[in-house]
Formats: C-alpha cells, sequence, structure tokens
C-alpha cells in the first residue's frame, strides 16, 4: 500500500520526505509522524498481522491528545460503572472500526495495556465494552492505547450516541440519493436505448446514450455499492461466505459486462439493471439501519433522560444553577415542579408526585413522601422536591438500566449464530448454482447465460434469511424492554418460550421486600433493646430482605463494631461482637440443630444458645395471585423453593393456590430441585430477587430478577424486571412465543421465496432489476413480519395498565 500512498492510512504521501519505519521487516514509508508512531505501536504490540487482516486503510490518528480530564474521578464517574470485585467498566464509542482485522487488533491492543481484565467490541455497533482493575490502570490510559493504534474512543453519552447516529444516518443516505439519482438517469438512457431500437437510432446517438449510462452508473458501483464490496471482502479475508458476496459479484457482473459491451459496441448493456440493483440495496439496507436505531431508541432514551443542568441549594438556601455532571454525594438539589430529576437521592422535602414512566413501565404518576427515594430522569409532575444526592453519574438507577440495555446489544445471541452459519451454507449453494446456470445455458443459448446467471446470484441472495433471526429478536428485545422487561441475556427468549414451570422464591419474590418486625421473644436475662442492636449490627452487613427489616427497625441507634462478618447464602450471618461469636438466622444455622419452637422466626444465638427470637410480618404482593393465575392459564406449573419456615411458606401457597412448596431450602437444595425438573424433562424459569438468589438462578434454564435501584446493575440472571410486577412474567413469555412463532414464519417464508424464484431466474426468465426488486421486497416482508411482535398483546398490556392506574 505504500507504493501510492501511507502505509497505515493510504492517504498520499508528502512532497518533501516522508517519515519511515521497519514494519514486519519491510521498510515502510508514512504520511506523518502519527502514522509512523501507530504502526510502530503496533509493530510493538506483536500485532503486525493486522496489515494482512485488514481490508480497508486504518484511520489517520487524531492530532488532539487524549483528554487527560478523564482521570479525574468527578468527571469520569458519570462514564464508568463499578461492577463490584475490584473492577470497573465503561463502553466506548470507537470511530474508525471498518473491518474484523479492526475488532481484532482493538481486542488485543487493549487487553495488552496492564489491568485492562475483558475487552468486547461490537463491529455493527461500533462500541467497545472494556473492563478494567482501577488499581492498574485507568480511562485515560485506555483511551490512549486506543489512540495511539488509529482509533478514536469516546465514553458513551448523549452527545456521542448523537454524533454516531448522525453520521451513520447521513452517510447511508448520502448513498441511498446518489444511487437513487443513478438509477433515474440510467433507466431514462435505457428507455431511450430500447425505444430507438424500433425506431432505427444511428450507432452515434446509440452509442451517445451508453457513455452516458456509464458515466451514471460509475459513481453507483464505485460510491454506493462500497459498502457490499467492502463486506464481500471482509466476509472472504475472514474465510467464510456472507450474504455480501453475492451481491457484490452480481454488481460487478453487471457493471463489468455492460463495460465491454459499451467498449466494443455490443448489443446489450445493463447501467439501468446495476443502478436499480444498487438502489433497491440501499433502500433494504436503510429501512434495517432505521429499525435498529429504533430498536436501539430505549436504551438512548435513556441517556437523554438526564438533565443538563441542576439548581444546588447553597448555605444560604439560595440556589446555583450547575452542570449535572458537577453534583456530588452529599448536595442538597432543588427540583422545579416539570423538571427532571438530576440523580439519585432521598427527598428531604414534602409530598411530591413523581412520573418514572421509562423507569418502572408505569405511566400513572407516584406519590413520594419525606425519606422516600427520587431515581434520576424522573419527572416531578406535582412539587417542587428538594433531594439529598446519594448516587451520580454511572452509579445512578438510570445508568444501571442504560447498562443492562447496552449488555444485551452486545450479545450475539445462539439463535443469530445459527441463521448466520445457515446463511453462509446457502450463499455456497447459490454460487454454485449461478455456475451451473451458467454453463448449461452456454450451451444451450449462450446469449442468455449471462441475464440468467445474474438473475439466479441476485434473486436468490440469502438477505431475508439471514434478516429472520435478527430481526425478530431485535423487536422481541425492544417491545419486552417498553413492558419493563430487559433481557440480559437474548438467548433467554428462546429457552423462555418453551419454558413448562417456574420455580419461585418467597421472600421479596412473592411477597413484599420490605419486611416489618411484629415483635422479639427474649430467651435469656436482657433487654428487647440490646438484643435489636446486636441483631442490627449483624444485619447492617446484608441486604437481604430480613436483615433490612431488622436494621430499619433498630433505627439510628449506635451498632457495636462487627469483626469477621460473614454471610452464608440461604441460612443467615455470623460475626464476632466484643470477642462474643454471635450467629443471626434460621434457628438451625442459629442453634445448630433444628428447634420447631422457632421454625417461624429469625434466631440471635452465641454460644450458649438462644438470645432472642425475631417474628416478622409480610404481605403478599399485589399482582401476585394474577401473575399466577396467568402462568397456569398458558400452561406453567408453578412451585415455590424457599429457605423460609414451612408454616410460612404453607400459608403463601395456600393463598396463591400454589400445591407444590418446598421449604427450609438452602441453595444447594434449590439446586438439587431444579436438577430434578430438568432431568424429568421441564425446561425451567426462576425467578428470585437476582442477589441472594444468584447461585439458584444461574442453574435455572431461564433466570429472571425483581430488582430495584442499585441492584438492577448487579442482578446476576438473564431477564430483570424493572417494574418489579410479577404479571409481566407471563406477558414476557406470551412475547416469547410469538417471537419463535415470527422467526420461524420469516425462515421458511424466505426458504419458500428462493426455492419459488430460483427456477425462474435459472430459466431466464427474471431480468436483473426485477430480481433485485424480488429480493428486496422478501427483506421488507421480513422485516414488517417481525414489527408484527408485541401487537398482539399491545392492547390487553394497555387495558391492564389502566386498571392499575384505576386502582391507584
Amino acid at each position: 500500500m505504500d507504493g501510492g500512498g501511507c502505509w497505515h492510512c493510504g492517504e498520499p504521501l508528502p512532497v518533501d520526505a516522508a517519515p519511515r519505519a521497519a514494519i514486519g521487516g519491510t521498510e515502510r514509508i508514512f504520511c506523518c509522524h502519527g502514522c509512523r508512531a501507530a504502526a510502530e505501536w503496533i509493530e510493538h504490540l506483536g500485532l503486525a498481522d493486522y496489515y494482512r487482516l485488514r481490508s480497508a486503510p486504518a484511520q489517520k490518528p487524531a492530532a488532539d491528545a487524549v483528554d487527560a480530564a478523564w482521570a479525574r474521578e468527578d468527571i469520569a464517574r458519570h462514564v464508568v460503572r463499578e461492577l463490584g470485585a475490584g473492577e470497573r467498566e465503561t463502553i466506548l464509542l470507537v470511530e474508525g472500526i471498518r473491518c474484523s482485522a479492526c475488532v481484532w487488533l482493538i481486542e488485543r491492543a487493549l487487553v495488552a495495556v496492564p489491568g485492562v481484565v475483558r475487552v468486547q467490541v461490537n463491529a455493527a455497533a461500533q462500541r467497545a465494552r472494556v473492563a478494567w482493575n482501577p488499581a492498574r490502570c485507568n480511562l485515560p490510559a485506555i483511551l490512549d492505547a486506543l489512540a495511539r493504534t488509529g482509533y478514536r474512543g469516546l465514553p458513551l453519552d448523549v452527545a456521542a450516541l448523537d454524533d454516531s447516529r448522525r453520521r451513520e444516518s447521513r452517510a447511508a443516505l448520502k448513498r441511498l440519493i446518489v444511487a437513487g439519482f443513478g438509477a433515474m438517469q440510467a433507466m431514462m438512457y435505457a428507455s431511450a436505448l430500447y425505444l430507438g431500437a424500433f425506431d432505427a437510432m444511428d450507432a452515434t446517438t446509440r452509442d451517445l446514450f451508453r457513455w452516458l449510462g456509464l458515466l451514471v452508473a460509475t459513481p453507483v458501483v464505485f460510491y454506493a455499492a462500497a459498502p457490499f464490496f467492502a463486506g464481500a471482502v471482509r466476509s472472504l479475508k475472514a474465510r467464510r461466505l456472507g450474504m455480501d458476496v453475492p451481491v457484490a459479484l452480481a454488481v460487478a457482473l453487471i457493471y463489468l459486462a455492460s463495460l465491454v459491451e459499451a467498449l466494443r459496441g455490443g448489443a446489450e448493456v445493463y447501467f439501468d439493471s446495476v443502478g436499480m440493483f444498487v438502489f433497491f440495496l440501499l433502500v433494504g439496507r436503510y429501512l434495517e439501519m432505521r429499525a435498529r436505531h429504533r430498536a436501539g431508541d430505549l436504551g438512548d432514551a435513556l441517556a437523554r433522560l438526564m438533565p443538563m443542568f441542576a439548581e444546588r441549594v447553597r448555605a444560604d438556601a439560595s440556589l446555583e444553577r450547575i452542570a449535572a455532571s458537577a453534583l456530588t454525594s452529599g448536595d442538597l438539589v432543588h427540583v422545579a415542579e416539570g423538571a427532571t430529576v438530576p440523580a439519585d437521592g432521598v427527598l428531604e422535602s414534602t409530598r411530591c408526585h413523581v412520573d418514572e414512566a421509562l423507569l418502572s413501565g408505569e405511566s400513572a404518576a407516584v406519590a413520594k413522601n419525606p425519606g422516600d427515594a427520587l431515581v434520576a430522569g424522573s419527572l416531578v409532575v406535582q412539587g417542587p422536591a428538594r433531594l439529598r444526592v446519594r448516587q451520580v453519574g454511572a452509579g445512578t438507577v438510570l445508568a444501571g438500566i442504560a447498562a443492562l440495555v447496552a449488555r444485551a446489544q452486545t450479545e450475539r445471541p445462539r439463535l443469530a449464530q445459527t441463521g448466520e452459519r445457515a446463511a453462509a451454507g446457502f450463499v455456497a449453494r447459490v454460487l454454485a448454482l449461478a455456475a451451473l446456470t451458467a454453463l448449461v445455458w452456454s450451451l444451450v443459448d449462450p446469449v442468455r447465460a449471462f441475464t440468467a446467471t445474474l438473475a439466479v446470484l441476485v434473486v436468490s441472495c440469502p438477505c431475508a434469511f439471514a434478516l429472520a433471526v435478527p430481526a425478530a429478536l431485535t423487536r422481541a428485545l425492544a417491545v419486552l424492554a417498553r413492558r419493563g422487561v430487559l433481557v440480559v441475556r437474548p438467548d433467554a427468549i428462546e429457552a423462555l418460550a418453551t419454558a413448562t414451570h417456574v420455580v419461585f422464591d418467597k421472600t421479596g419474590t412473592l411477597t413484599l421486600p420490605s419486611l416489618a418486625l411484629e415483635r422479639i421473644d427474649l430467651v435469656r436475662a436482657g433487654t428487647r433493646a440490646d438484643a435489636l442492636a446486636l441483631a442490627a449490627a449483624l444485619a447492617r452487613g446484608s441486604r437481604h430482605p430480613v436483615s433490612r427489616a431488622l436494621a430499619e427497625a433498630a433505627g439510628d441507634v449506635p451498632a457495636p463494631t462487627v469483626d469477621a462478618l460473614r454471610e452464608v447464602a440461604g441460612c443467615g450471618l455470623e460475626g464476632r461482637i466484643d470477642g462474643r461469636d454471635l450467629r443471626l438466622g434460621r434457628a438451625d444455622f442459629a442453634l445448630g440443630t433444628t428447634a420447631p419452637e422457632y421454625d417461624d422466626a429469625i434466631v440471635l444465638a452465641d454460644a450458649d444458645g438462644a438470645i432472642a427470637a425475631f417474628h416478622l410480618s409480610e404481605r403478599l404482593r399485589a399482582d401476585a395471585a394474577d401473575a399466577i393465575a396467568a402462568l397456569r392459564a398458558a400452561g406453567i406449573d408453578v412451585e415455590i423453593a424457599s429457605g423460609d419456615a414451612p408454616a410460612k411458606v404453607a400459608g403463601v401457597a395456600a393463598r396463591l393456590g400454589i400445591e407444590e412448596w418446598h421449604a427450609r431450602q438452602r441453595p444447594a437444595d434449590k439446586l438439587a430441585r431444579l436438577g430434578a425438573l430438568r432431568a424429568q424433562g421441564a425446561r425451567v424459569i426462576a425467578v428470585g430477587d437476582g442477589i441472594n438468589d444468584a447461585p439458584v438462578l444461574a442453574g435455572a434454564d431461564v433466570s429472571i430478577a425483581l430488582a430495584a435501584g442499585a441492584d438492577l446493575a448487579q442482578a446476576s440472571s438473564d431477564i430483570v424486571l424493572r417494574g418489579e410486577r410479577l404479571d409481566a412474567i407471563a406477558q414476557a413469555r406470551a412475547i416469547a412465543v410469538e417471537t419463535m412463532r415470527i422467526l420461524r414464519q420469516n425462515q421458511r417464508w424466505a426458504l419458500c421465496y428462493n426455492l419459488c424464484v430460483v427456477p425462474f431466474g435459472a430459466l431466464g426468465f427474471v431480468p436483473p432489476w426485477l430480481a433485485a426488486i424480488g429480493m428486496s421486497a422478501s427483506s421488507l416482508v421480513v422485516v414488517l413480519n417481525a414489527l408484527r411482535i408485541g401487537r398482539g398483546t399491545e392492547r390487553e398490556h394497555r387495558a391492564a395498565r389502566f386498571e392499575r392506574e384505576a386502582v391507584a
């Protein structure tokens, strides 16, 4: 590549002395010192194979340096998420990704940065998810590593989203306009040629129209159709057959054959066909891009919910207008009526009403009392409100939901991978059939061999087949997200559609997560206050609903220091206070033996035995009964597996009409139960709170978590219900079933279309331009059919929502 341009970016070389460097043992020439530095850095990392694998020149390194401001915690916190276990994560919009070699280079260059744990690059969305250890690395180091390899990384925010969307839409629209104009002009000249054939057009005029057709078709092929050629080159270099291969082959053959015919004065040219072919293909691609953008609208809308400015309350009670990104934990913020809450916090003013529609799926305003939590992005519809900031930036609920949506968008479902492999096999058959068609027609009627071969290449292109899976899954993800169901792992849709059993946890799932301390039974001498203080000291180290209830009951009473605190999943807590070993939890855990008299209580004990028994009361969720009824109506078996006492579990099961229930279940017992069901051929959905039930959720075919607040970003599940409504489970399964049905319809339609039209193309009955229309129409049918997902249940969803609002 350095023969005519820069070895790295392909741009023209300077007139004076150009920088040189040895890359891969060969001296290369560069247009500037930035490109030379990028190439030397790639060589230093041992990634020089990038230059062999790439299908397009690299992007010229940006002249501006990485903004050092990203090293500041108060700025980076708005784009960086804490993952726990000493890790942080950010999503970058990476400019300049042009081929699979770019993905290869970015992943390896970033992994080579000390402290980077993992990198996942989505070439289609031009996004990279990077996780790192903050003790060894920071965000500027990651951005600098990208810049040194020739890519510009932008931490994903609203500005980056808008900029990326705008550039992609503008480029696609420009190509579409060029193709449309070229197709219309080529058709006009072709019409003159066709009509002139009947009116004995002279040779000079005929050649003039042919050269005019070549003039307008050339930019269509070399500019508008460039993405198809680039895609074909990427596929071939990756040693796979993508659907761009037959398209690029057909465009190239039509153009070259027409050029040859025009040069030698032959009988037929096809400049009108190549123009219409590319135009219809680009129309289909443009519609796909718009559908993809709409599918990502939820995540982008969540990002746009965050206001740019906030009104902070000064010490003298006056207000100052500052950037929302400048808020810190502990600030007091004034939110006017009709304004958006800029951060997560606690309401300190009088009662207000807020709209959390995009966060929870409920369109009705929610009443908030002093001390209640307010989340960033909610709208104060009746106020004003003053809140004490608790979380900002990437730590907010809003950022957690957006992170889940982004995580789902970067996953490649198993169905999609299977569809891609099937499409690749289909392309191989298409190419073989086109070759066979050319061979047969060359023997029967050589004049018709070219048009028949082109028709087979175009009409049988598996675009519709390749779109069948992603179109349906993308639509399903968007519909479910609008219903408050966030699908973290897209493969869960397939498993959800075939589920036969649902296993519920009880505490915090079928019942409300907020428990209340009903009474304290003292077993030994002492006061109830002392026993509660000890229990609360242990409980503050856990997020379990029982622990939260005990901690809240103790209030702000100073708690003693706990040493060696440890939580035993499904059992309780243990720790040392003032040299005294204590246990809090189930009776068999706290006492080390079964104690029927404490079956329905939480026991605090030490080495000498029980100290006190705490009795808690709980309430069923308002929609629990309706959710169970809806699942049963869909033919799903329902049961409960809980770690609570048999009496409590039996009571909840009786109230909900659930016959199968299991109490005193440790996580291992729950996993064994799931294993037994699956051994019987069942497909099991496990429903829990996403944090305490993480081991159990991991053992199910589909795991669903009811999570709110900070739990949203940490839930270990395939699906998260952000509205915490159990009735959404039955709705989600209905949409999953509909998705799989429409997905199969799309695949059958694509297969039947190709089987029906290929014979006509092979027999020469379909001209190339008509084949292009047919192929584009088949793809459009797939997309439109996918848009039907969710519409059948929309009326029921709206009716249920209006009913809930009326009750509220």
